[in-house]
């Protein structure tokens, strides 16, 4: 869509209210996620990257990726990295702000959502607190949301969502998850799923996306069993009813084979990167597919004249150091070093994201099929001629067998196998 009159269209119709309230005068196309979703879905055995903004570079190199890539794309940060307690300096009320700005400064046009990903509610008394913050975050300009209420048994995780959602806008994207992310441990099955979509489904709530466990980890991947496809196949054709995607989190670690099995073969239109996208920031030696290589030591290997400064890298190394961090706690250097990394010389921060560009570039183009998606999301909003674009799917469940005590009935009655206690935080 080159032409500007059809853009400015897009533009006046396709930004959500908080959006223009916000940013009145910006040309950035910041959308829903479900415009997002609608265009992937458009495409076809295709899907686009949720790429984690742990810090600045990221979000920089991944828009200019998408741009070069013509492809819709989704920047987001999860509870734990940006949140009250955050480990990042990019955080769910700066992230708008900078996206927003970021776009208008390199003339990026693609759409994009700004998702806040794993709210998480680990327990039933972190309702009253998410009742307040979740809309202040949508007051900074956020566009989709993640409730995350897996860490909790599957009737109190639905209640979880049902309480939430009057405090989402009707338009957002939305996200919810069944099934903590535990590797192969725990891993979702279709009755957990279903009992999860239907419940919401009688209440007329139809999730845009469904995050499962089904094989993978946050973090590094290490196991090498990676994403189950035929499982994730068949949670996502028991749900096709219901209008919902898949969300695959933990796609940093899995072979690019892999994430193509997930496009062409299952309903995934979200792909989580995080901790890859991290890596090739800082300028570690990574594979194809973004999973850090460790030395013989077990330490992180640095490439030399990438990334980071040596010397910067030489202080990272002192602080993880110093604080007992080790392969994957080195994320947490991401608040302390934030300020740092961007007073680094103008040629430091340039590689950086541009070592993000290229990886996000390769994984939209040749891996996740997202090329031309950003033509098929602004379509869509043309199509409807408005930011909103509805439900995929009209209410099929009777809110009748849905009451409360119902919902906790029939939760008795799945039989699934959650896994082992512990931390298993995004």
């Amino acid at each position: 869509m080159s032409n500007s009159a059809e853009y400015a269209k897009v533009l006046e119709i396709g930004r959500p209210p908080n959006i223009k309230k916000l940013f009145p005068h910006s040309q950035a196309l910041l959308v829903s996620g479900k415009v997002i979703d609608r265009a992937l879905l458009a495409k076809g055995g295709a899907m686009t990257m949720a790429a984690n903004g742990r810090n600045y570079f990221i979000i920089r190199g991944a828009l200019q990726a998408a741009q070069r890539a013509n492809s819709a794309i989704i920047i987001e940060i999860a509870r734990s990295e940006g949140g009250a307690n955050a480990y990042c300096g990019v955080n769910y009320w700066n992230m708008a702000r900078i996206v927003d700005s970021l776009c208008n400064e390199m003339g990026i046009t693609v759409p994009v959502a700004i998702h806040a990903d794993h709210y998480g509610i680990k327990q039933e008394s972190d309702l009253d607190f998410a009742k307040v913050e979740i809309p202040t975050i949508f007051d900074a300009g956020i566009t989709s949301i993640a409730v995350d209420a897996s860490h909790m048994l599957d009737d109190k995780n639905l209640l979880a969502n049902l309480e939430l959602n009057s405090f989402i806008p009707d338009w957002a994207g939305l996200e919810t998850e069944v099934g903590e992310i535990k590797g192969t441990q725990g891993l979702s099955t279709v009755d957990d799923a279903s009992f999860l979509i239907k419940g919401l489904n009688a209440h007329g709530i139809c999730a845009d996306w469904i995050a499962l466990n089904n094989g993978t980890t946050h973090g590094i991947e290490s196991s090498g069993q990676g994403i189950q496809i035929e499982l994730t196949a068949e949670i996502h054709k028991a749900l096709a009813p219901y209008g919902t995607s898949g969300a695959q989190h933990g796609t940093s670690g899995n072979s690019s084979e892999r994430l193509r099995a997930i496009c062409k073969e299952t309903a995934t239109t979200k792909a989580n990167v995080a901790t890859a996208l991290q890596m090739v920031s800082w300028g570690l030696e990574v594979n194809d597919y973004g999973n850090a290589i460790l030395d013989d030591s077990g330490n992180f290997k640095k490439v030399a004249g990438e990334g980071v400064s040596e010397e910067m890298w030489e202080q990272m190394v002192a602080h993880a150091e110093a604080e007992g961090w080790k392969g994957g706690a080195y994320k947490q250097l991401n608040l302390p070093f934030e300020n740092k990394l961007l007073g680094q010389p103008v040629d430091v921060r340039a590689r950086m994201s541009k070592r993000v560009e290229d990886f996000v570039y390769n994984m939209l183009v040749n891996v996740f099929s997202a090329d031309g998606s950003a033509d098929l999301a602004k379509d869509a909003i043309l199509k409807a001629g408005s930011h909103d674009l509805g439900a995929k799917a009209e209410r099929i469940e009777d809110p009748a067998e849905w009451t409360k005590e119902q919902i906790i009935a029939k939760a008795a009655e799945l039989d699934t196998d959650k896994g082992p206690e512990g931390d298993f935080d995004d």
